[in-house]
């Protein structure tokens, strides 16, 4: 009665540790990602930067105020002779000088280069957000590479585990069979031959798979702090049109827009240079106190001024030697150089559209096949094991049927999960990847 408790105690406490594993969803992992990976915090810290200087405070729209603030002292040895033609000499006579002053500087009118320039900020921050929203794709990308990677060493795992059960079945009918004279010592070392290969492929298999776990809490930002497991189920959506998917990706590929908006900001920079031609007008202002502690050598013993000044300049550079006219020459054929990237790029993404379609579409036939290939090579197993067990087949075939089944299931489930990849892969190219439900 203690052996049955004991036993079943142990029992309870093994399924506890099995469902006290957490589980990771496809859209917690993605979840995960974007709150952990480390790639992705950077991305943010760089939009984060790139709002800052697109802000009011970087704009060149504020005026600039100064605050300036001084003091001298002097001790002399002063000889004076005045109009009446007395002379008086003094040594170590001391004087001292204080002055402060708050001065403001403005920029009326530049050329409308702070215009353009402030414009320009502004679309960097938008190129920066697009950059990062090309990380976070990535990174999604890269995520459920590894996710599945795991799903199907999980399944792989169960199907050699699978597999190592049924060779000890037979080891344990072998042995049968030859303490009754029905078969020879061949077929018992046969099957612990079987039973040791299956084992390691097991310890193999169990290895890879703690490794691409790791992997992929590596991806999450090391966000999983204990034993986990994830949801191996997939399905596909095959409602799509091609030449729909082909318009979403020249409007919404990543690659595409970031190279729009280079575009942008190569006109605004070509506008910028031009505005060196146009004249600088600025306003100055000063509000300044100063106080004059003279020698008696001096009419004035103490002398104190406090006053506004203000006024307003222009600044002209009628000719610079050919600096501005070079770098507006040198802006135009950067923006020239853009429109070419994007001709370039549109191509390409035609190129890898058209490859991506073709590939998933294949891939998922592929996996199409290979769940019939299931259905055959388990029957073929099945009735093998039936004439195995009635003795109308040799060990040696019936472990073909085994391996048979086994390759069978394993590029089963190769199949479906590099054709779940094709389809995220193509769905990044469009721009949709980050649009639909994991």
């Amino acid at each position: 009665m203690n052996i049955k408790i004991g036993f079943f105690s142990i029992f309870l406490i093994s399924q506890l540790s099995v469902f006290a594993q957490e589980l990771i969803t496809p859209e917690k992992a993605v979840t995960l990602a974007l709150e952990n990976n480390y790639g992705i915090k950077l991305a943010n810290t760089n939009v984060e930067i790139a709002t800052n200087n697109a802000g009011v405070l970087n704009s060149g729209y504020l005026p600039t105020v100064t605050g300036n603030a001084g003091g001298t002292f002097n001790r002399d040895n002063t000889e004076a002779e005045f109009s009446d033609g007395r002379v008086t000499t003094l040594n170590g006579a001391e004087s001292s000088r204080y002055n402060a002053s708050v001065n403001l500087n403005y920029v009326l009118f530049d050329g409308l280069g702070r215009a353009y320039n402030y414009n320009q900020l502004k679309e960097t921050q938008q190129l920066t957000e697009l950059q990062a929203r090309e990380t976070i794709e990535n990174t999604i990308l890269q995520l459920f590479t590894v996710y599945y990677n795991v799903a199907e060493l999980i399944e792989n795992t169960d199907a050699i585990a699978q597999t190592l059960t049924i060779s000890k079945d037979r080891l344990t009918r072998s042995e049968y069979q030859f303490q009754y004279g029905q078969s020879t010592k061949l077929a018992v070392l046969n099957a612990q031959v079987d039973i040791n290969n299956d084992s390691i492929n097991l310890m193999n298999s169990k290895q890879q798979l703690l490794n691409y776990k790791r992997d992929l809490n590596l991806v999450l930002g090391n966000a999983l702090l204990s034993e986990f497991d994830i949801e191996t189920s997939i399905e596909f959506k095959n409602l799509y049109d091609e030449n729909e998917l082909l318009e979403k990706a020249m409007a919404n590929n990543v690659r595409l827009l970031q190279v729009n908006k280079n575009i942008d900001i190569n006109s605004l920079g070509v506008k910028f240079q031009k505005s060196a031609y146009l004249p600088t007008i600025g306003l100055t202002g000063s509000y300044g106190w100063n106080k004059n502690n003279n020698n008696a050598a001096s009419f004035v013993a103490v002398s104190t001024n406090t006053g506004l000044s203000g006024g307003l300049n222009l600044s002209w550079n009628l000719f610079d030697g050919g600096s501005a006219i070079t770098r507006v020459k040198n802006a135009k054929i950067n923006l020239e150089a853009s429109a070419i990237e994007k001709e370039q790029l549109q191509a390409t993404i035609v190129h890898d559209f058209n490859n991506a379609w073709d590939d998933f579409q294949n891939k998922l036939k592929i996996y199409e096949l290979q769940e019939e290939n299931i259905k055959t090579s388990q029957n073929n197993f099945d009735r093998t094991e039936e004439k195995f067990k009635l003795g109308q087949v040799n060990s040696i075939e019936f472990r073909q049927a085994q391996l048979n089944l086994l390759s069978t299931e394993l590029s089963r489930n190769r199949a479906r999960y590099l054709a779940k990849l094709a389809e995220l892969e193509m769905l990044q190219i469009c721009g949709e990847l980050l649009n639909v439900e994991f």
